[in-house]
């Protein structure tokens, strides 16, 4: 993995002087005052992810190395065939994983990190939380690796992927044309982090947007409904590093120690965030149809 670490070692500062520079830019020419101390948290959610990346992913990710180990083939990099299956594949798996980690709260707890600022800027960007290689999250990526494809291929792939959605978290970024029909643009990402009941859980592509519209979880941004940014709860994100990425696992931990059967205990780990066994939680569907989003089910004709 030390071709990654030189990667992150190469690029990682030019992105944070990049949101630094944005920040300054922003506080000058907007009312809105910028949160420097919810910057500050996504920088030290950084150093923090740095710090656990001694870590091995032989040993956080060991079915990495294993699948790497029953690979069907071997795959290079010196056609364009290979780089364009790299490439869509990871696309297509991410969307996936993506998508899970907004419906599933196991992956959420994590997830929701990245969620937390209440203001969308380049900054938020690189706040992507401390527990995401240990809550299994790579396991998504492991076809990559039985097609052929090395691990360290496919987490430098990965880690391109993100790197091009750092430019993307800005509000500032008009919508640019039919490239919104193709790509993951400023806009479509914008919905993404988007608390509006109109907006919830959409938009999960990662370079691309083609499979949001395929599998229909395309939203697009409208001007008369204004993207609020945040989580659903807590409505105001800490700025304490610590607490924005231990609280989910707290949360989680008590409601499993409250749960009453096997079934409760599944669905506290892996129903939608915001799962209630009496139905009165904060899940996407409940807070669309709590806003008039759903309609109602028609009423059977021989009812009427």
């Amino acid at each position: 993995m030390g071709d990654l670490s030189i990667l992150y070692l190469t690029l990682l500062p030019l992105v944070v002087v990049a949101a630094l520079v944005e920040g300054l830019w922003l506080a000058r020419t907007r009312a809105e005052r910028y949160d420097w101390k919810a910057s500050a948290c996504s920088l030290a959610d950084l150093a923090g992810r740095r710090l656990l990346g001694f870590i091995p992913y032989a040993l956080a990710a060991p079915w990495l190395d294993w699948m790497w180990q029953h690979r069907l083939f071997t795959q290079s990099l010196d056609s364009v065939a290979s780089v364009l299956l790299l490439f869509i594949g990871l696309e297509f798996f991410y969307y996936w994983y993506h998508r899970t980690a907004h419906t599933s709260r196991w992956f959420w707890a994590s997830h929701s990190v990245h969620h937390s600022p209440n203001q969308f800027n380049l900054a938020a960007a690189y706040r992507l939380g401390w527990f995401g290689r240990f809550t299994g999250t790579s396991l998504f990526f492991t076809p990559l690796v039985l097609i052929g494809f090395t691990p360290t291929v496919v987490l430098t792939a990965l880690f391109l992927n993100l790197l091009y959605q750092f430019w993307i978290h800005a509000d500032w970024i008009p919508k640019l044309g039919w490239l919104e029909y193709v790509i993951n643009t400023p806009s479509s990402h914008r919905v993404h982090h988007a608390r509006n009941p109109e907006y919830l859980d959409a938009n999960f592509g990662g370079v691309l947007i083609v499979f949001d519209r395929l599998f229909g979880t395309y939203v697009e941004e409208k001007k008369e409904v204004p993207c609020d940014f945040g989580l659903v709860s807590p409505v105001v994100s800490s700025r304490n590093p610590f607490v924005v990425n231990i609280s989910p696992w707290i949360g989680l931990a008590k409601d499993l120690a409250s749960a009453r059967s096997p079934r409760e205990v599944w669905m506290y780990l892996f129903a939608p965030p915001g799962w209630r066994p009496d139905g009165e939680g904060l899940t996407t569907a409940a807070l669309k149809k709590r806003a008039g989003l759903v309609e109602p089910p028609a009423a059977h004709p021989a009812m009427t």
